[in-house]
């Protein structure tokens, strides 16, 4: 049985309509076995637990906004580190999903939001996230659109390798202010069209590699 891939998107955004007519495209390239369209952490992740139960996750993608350290839906529910500590609303339902995942790190979360792990909370956001779900993650460190600059990845057992000023056009690490909009020139930057980690940085478990462009190579 091949692991499902996974897709969430936020359904309470303008930039919704784009989000859906991507996913339907992913799922007609065979990149994604289903789609969600979430207004609500809570009903994300309930359907990650829940759908197709019995079957084992290799991929989980999420597309919407972010913010240092943080993934949104409906731009005021906010996933962050918070989620990973026992007696917040979301943990149990976390940890449901975290049976489902791939062992030995070969699944992979993959946030295509902005900024969401750029900065050091964003550092604290990919470190706890990896290491409470045992599984590999993807996040930006710059605004994505199109172009999506600034990815980086993070393995279970690894602490980030990335700078906490990386993608940031204003302030400081520890006091970020605004990211750096991506654009194809910019460090380690994709588009909203590659369905997988480049092979620069995506995990042998998963599917073909996509071209890194910019002096992230």
């Amino acid at each position: 049985m091949e692991p499902l891939r996974l897709l969430v998107y936020d359904a309470t955004d303008r930039l919704t309509p784009a989000w859906r007519g991507g996913s339907w495209l992913y799922r007609r390239l065979g990149r994604i076995d289903a789609a969600f369209p979430a207004t609500s952490w809570a009903g994300a992740l309930d359907w990650l637990a829940t759908v197709r139960a019995g079957e084992p996750i290799g991929e989980i993608q999420f597309w919407g906004h972010g913010h240092w350290g943080q993934a949104l839906i409906a731009r005021t529910d906010i996933l962050d580190a918070s989620a990973t500590e026992p007696g917040h609303p979301l943990h149990a339902t976390l940890m449901r999903i975290r049976m489902r995942l791939v062992p030995g790190g070969r699944a992979l979360w993959w946030w295509r939001t902005c900024e969401t792990y750029g900065a050091r909370a964003g550092q604290d956001f990919a470190l706890r996230w990896t290491r409470m779900l045992d599984c590999t993650t993807a996040g930006h460190t710059y605004v994505i659109g199109l172009w999506q600059s600034g990815l980086v990845v993070l393995r279970p057992g690894e602490t980030p390798a990335w700078s906490i000023d990386d993608g940031l056009r204003a302030g400081t690490g520890d006091a970020p202010i605004a990211a750096r909009q991506s654009h194809p020139l910019a460090p380690s930057t994709i588009t909203c069209f590659t369905g997988a980690l480049p092979a620069t940085v995506r995990h042998p478990e998963h599917s073909a590699p996509a071209t890194v462009r910019g002096r992230g190579q």
